[in-house]
């Protein structure tokens, strides 16, 4: 599995941290991690909370990640950033026990962390718990076992509304503010990254006539 991780402008400083976190506990599960920045608090490309929900989206809707890792200060607008658009659907994680019921009970593909709330003594060990209980096994397992079967139904039924909610990537990224979407595409490994993995010919035209602009 590809993992990406998104840091924004608040808590660009703790990039470092976060990402040495998500390698520990997912490298050795066999994942690969790619760090889309920001990459510390001298980062010249900043992110806001609504860009790391434009990025996420690019990548998740472009096959270029299968899971993105974000947040900010309280993980909330990250959050709520990221379930703005098409074929993401972000939980908001506090606790290794909320990552295990997100993955098993919602199956979603990507996750928004409080960086800044409660984020103390042993933070880095908190978000390494919570990284490896969100791995630990394969997403949509169910939890508890009697309530596999409605779960995986109501996943199924969120995804066929989100289809009818949400419009195609290709053509929000047509109508959003053009600086916007470029500023969340501008990040130093972004190119690199991204058409490196990107699985989708379209949307990858579409970043480049944003990034050409």
């Amino acid at each position: 599995m590809k993992i990406a991780l998104i840091n924004e402008n608040s808590q660009a400083a703790k990039n470092e941290l976060i990402c040495t976190a998500l390698k520990k506990a997912v490298e050795p599960m066999g994942h690969e991690v790619y760090n889309y920045g920001m990459c510390g608090a001298e980062d010249p490309n900043p992110l806001t909370y609504v860009q790391n929900g434009i990025l996420a989206a690019v990548l998740l809707n472009a096959g270029a990640a299968d899971y993105v890792i974000t947040g900010c200060g309280t993980g909330a607008g990250a959050m709520l950033a990221c379930n703005s658009f098409p074929k993401v659907l972000c939980g908001h994680i506090q606790s290794p026990l909320d990552a295990y019921l997100f993955s098993q009970v919602n199956d979603g593909n990507c996750v928004a962390l409080p960086f800044a709330e409660n984020f103390g003594w042993g933070g880095e060990l908190k978000l390494q718990y919570i990284f490896e209980k969100l791995f630990c096994a394969p997403g949509g397992g169910g939890y508890p076992p009697e309530r596999v079967e409605p779960e995986q139904r109501n996943k199924k039924i969120l995804d066929k509304v989100k289809e009818v909610t949400h419009t195609d990537m290709v053509t929000i990224l047509k109508n959003l503010d053009r600086d916007l979407v470029k500023g969340a595409l501008s990040g130093e490994k972004f190119r690199e990254y991204f058409f490196a993995n990107c699985k989708c010919d379209k949307i990858a035209e579409a970043v480049r006539e944003v990034l050409a602009s």
